[in-house]
């Protein structure tokens, strides 16, 4: 189920994207002294880590990290980089980290990265995943037709052209041949396997995606509709990313 929420603005989809999402975490370390959290990138997810990065009122130092995805053969140098954007926008903004495990997109073995990751995602079970909905429906970089059965935390994915051409409008590549054409990306099963999903999806060139996620049928070429079979999953949208819902309810579920 799908709870929906729709904020005055950008900056208010983050804000209250990360204080539903803060609130989750300050939850789980009362219960177990530790959280543990997902988080996305892309230009849809700034104002969300604006507002995160904020939150004192838990200690960070019990939260450990992993994000959804990389590209590979990308370094961490890299402008478009996942793990220098979450560097510069999220874990060097905090006061001391528990722990944050990046996915190595330029690991020379990418097995043996891929069953690092999968080993450690397997013993932090995830309390809150943070993530947005690609233009083209997408979670995390499971491009449609996207694999709902895959049972690996974390797998090699192709990225289809037209998320490629979201990651070029979006500033983050000169050219469209420069954008890379395969990543390593968390697996839906995985994702589905978090306790509280949290959605930042502001911006007209979301309101298809978000359109088709929530009045189409649960169907791997919308690879975010198979949110509305999670438990606890909220959507936060703006006017403009919810412009093309025929009505606004609550909820959405199969």
């Amino acid at each position: 189920m799908i709870k929906i929420h729709v904020e005055p603005d950008k900056k208010a989809v983050g804000n209250a994207a990360a204080a539903l999402g803060a609130d989750a975490i300050r939850s789980a370390i009362d219960s177990k002294d530790s959280a543990n959290i997902v988080v996305a990138t892309g230009a849809s997810q700034f104002e969300l880590f604006a507002a995160l990065v904020l939150r004192r009122d838990f200690n960070w130092s019990l939260v450990n990290v992993f994000h959804l995805d990389e590209y590979i053969g990308m370094p961490d140098s890299h402008p478009a980089s996942f793990r220098r954007y979450l560097n510069e926008r999220f874990t060097s903004l905090l006061p001391r980290l528990g722990s944050f495990y990046a996915i190595r997109g330029d690991a020379p073995d990418l097995g043996a990265e891929l069953a690092r990751v999968g080993a450690l995602i397997t013993q932090h079970p995830i309390d809150v995943t943070f993530a947005g909905i690609g233009e083209n429906g997408h979670l995390a970089f499971n491009d449609p037709p996207a694999d709902f059965n895959d049972a690996k935390p974390f797998g090699v994915v192709p990225l289809d052209e037209r998320c490629r051409r979201q990651q070029l409008g979006e500033g983050w590549f000169a050219t469209l041949d420069d954008v890379p054409e395969q990543a390593i990306s968390m697996t839906i099963a995985q994702i589905m396997k978090s306790r509280l999903v949290v959605l930042a999806v502001p911006d007209s060139r979301k309101a298809g995606a978000v359109r088709d996620t929530l009045e189409g049928p649960v169907t791997p070429m919308v690879p975010a509709t198979i949110l509305r079979r999670h438990p606890a999953c909220h959507l936060f949208l703006d006017p403009l990313s919810s412009a093309l819902l025929r009505h606004l309810p609550d909820s959405v579920g199969e």
